[in-house]
């Protein structure tokens, strides 16, 4: 059985215009792999590894792409509202022992990016606040230990 992965529509524009790109790359790696086999001797041909070093990423990438988009659950973030942290708020919370603040909007994990402020909700973070409301507390287990939360805020403001 496949689960299915939530993805916002702008995620799911995203990805669709990274599969097209990465498409419109295959041509010019094969012609390379074929200027490469011209120039004879394969056992000490860089450019021929190369370009078939990077057919194989590209390959790869393209068949993970193509079958995650296939469980991809497209949501509307415009249409999310509510009182309890699910898929596509952003939620403040406090680190109990620290007291520091972090703001975090929890997207599918293809889109997530914690360096702009939003993490997968299949992340032990997400997981953890999936579900809770404003004053609510929660636990994550991190590699340096449990650390407690609470949630400050709830927003779906888009």
């Amino acid at each position: 059985m496949m689960s299915s992965i939530p993805i916002s529509i702008e995620g799911f524009e995203k990805v669709k215009q990274e599969l097209e790109a990465l498409k419109k790359e295959r041509p010019g790696i094969i012609q390379a792999i074929k200027e490469a086999r011209e120039e004879g001797d394969l056992s000490e041909n860089a450019g021929y590894d190369a370009a078939r070093e990077r057919q194989g990423m590209l390959e790869a990438r393209i068949s993970y792409i193509e079958s995650q988009m296939a469980r991809y659950n497209v949501i509307d973030l415009k249409t999310l509202g509510g009182d309890k942290v699910t898929f596509g708020a952003t939620v403040e919370i406090e680190d109990l022992d620290t007291g520091d603040l972090k703001k975090y909007t929890l997207l599918g994990p293809d889109e997530a990016d914690y360096q702009n402020g939003s993490i997968s909700v299949l992340s032990p973070v997400g997981k953890a606040m999936l579900g809770k409301e404003e004053g609510d507390e929660f636990v994550v287990n991190a590699p340096k230990g449990r650390i407690s939360y609470e949630v400050v805020s709830i927003d779906f403001d888009y």
